[in-house]
């Protein structure tokens, strides 16, 4: 997976041009040759599990009914698997091999697994080693959001699972949460996707929660998005909220106004200066063009919604193993024994 994935950004380096807004296919057409996809296709489960898609939107439903906050962190699960989504972020360690889930993005940040665990069982005895776990990402994520309020899509299929993961690309693909606007730019452009992509797909902090220490710079006052549209009031209840001794453990909400709801109300947030993350908040503060966007999509949630839907398809496809390549894993946390 790594060698392939270098393979692509290395075509993708030398194919970019001096706008990100030109190259919103480039990873696929540096990594796909004249096919014209990575063999992914829409209703690929339709004779080979007709129940599949079913069962993952049952479970997904109990879930979320049970934990609003889980259709959020579902949600992640599939963008941290992504950029290369191959269910390499399920993979459990092992005394030999030291996979994603300890990385700084993943560590204390990433759950729903049993959800997965459960889905994949399920899966399993209806249609044995013939849904991959990076599918099951894939089309949970799509049904989190539809739970929540959001846009549909139909999910691409026919993901196969690593055989392998890496902590250190883990580490170095995901973007933190003091990142910069250049920073964010940089790791989208760099797998492939555009500056349009990067606003929209922060979108999904439309739901969810974020830990205390995630968003430190932000209520000591030594960031940079903390510029002259600073919400005094709003940073003053963060850190009244994070005053507590155990900052790991305390939680904020991501959207104060509507956290289990996916709408654009994250993006209002934005240019009233209640952005909880660093690098939510410099999408207003440390660009024009990212803001420009922003009040695009703050006004017109269907702008969003629109945006999202093809950028979270276009996320989805990056780095994919398919044919070949891989396997369908029978239990998501370990790979198949030979």
């Amino acid at each position: 997976m790594a060698l392939f994935l270098a393979l692509c950004l290395l075509v993708l380096k030398f194919s970019v041009t001096d706008s990100a807004e030109e190259v919103p296919n480039t990873l696929n057409e540096a990594c796909i040759g004249t096919g014209g996809s990575f063999f992914l296709e829409i209703g690929i489960y339709t004779d080979r599990c007709p129940e599949a898609e079913a069962i993952i939107f049952s479970w997904v439903e109990k879930a979320v009914s049970e934990d609003p906050r889980m259709a959020a962190s579902l949600l992640r699960l599939h963008f941290h698997d992504c950029f290369g989504c191959d269910a390499s972020v399920l993979l459990d360690d092992t005394p030999s091999f030291v996979g994603e889930k300890t990385a700084a993005p993943n560590l204390n940040s990433l759950r729903g697994f049993e959800v997965i665990d459960a889905i994949k069982s399920d899966l399993e005895s209806v249609c044995p080693e013939t849904v991959s776990c990076a599918d099951i990402l894939a089309v949970a994520a799509r049904d989190s959001v539809v739970l929540s309020g959001g846009p549909g899509w139909e999910v691409q299929t026919g993901r196969r699972d690593s055989l392998t993961a890496s902590k250190t690309a883990a580490n170095n693909n995901i973007p933190g949460p003091n990142s910069n606007v250049a920073t964010l730019v940089a790791n989208f452009q760099n797998a492939g996707l555009t500056l349009n992509d990067m606003v929209a797909l922060s979108g999904a902090h439309t739901m969810g929660k974020a830990r205390c220490f995630t968003f430190g710079s932000r209520l000591n006052g030594n960031s940079n998005s903390n510029g002259p549209e600073i919400n005094v009031e709003f940073l003053q209840s963060l850190q009244q909220l994070c005053s507590v001794s155990d900052v790991n453990a305390t939680l904020a909400h991501l959207d104060l106004v509507t956290p289990s709801t996916f709408d654009n109300q994250y993006y209002v947030n934005l240019l009233s200066g209640e952005g909880l993350l660093v690098s939510d908040q410099v999408l207003v503060t440390g660009d024009d063009r990212t803001r420009e966007i922003v009040e695009s999509y703050a006004s017109d949630p269907m702008v969003f919604f629109e945006d999202f839907r093809g950028s979270v398809i276009k996320m989805g496809s990056l780095g994919v193993l398919t044919g070949e390549n891989g396997e369908i894993r029978t239990n998501c946390r370990t790979v198949n024994q030979l």
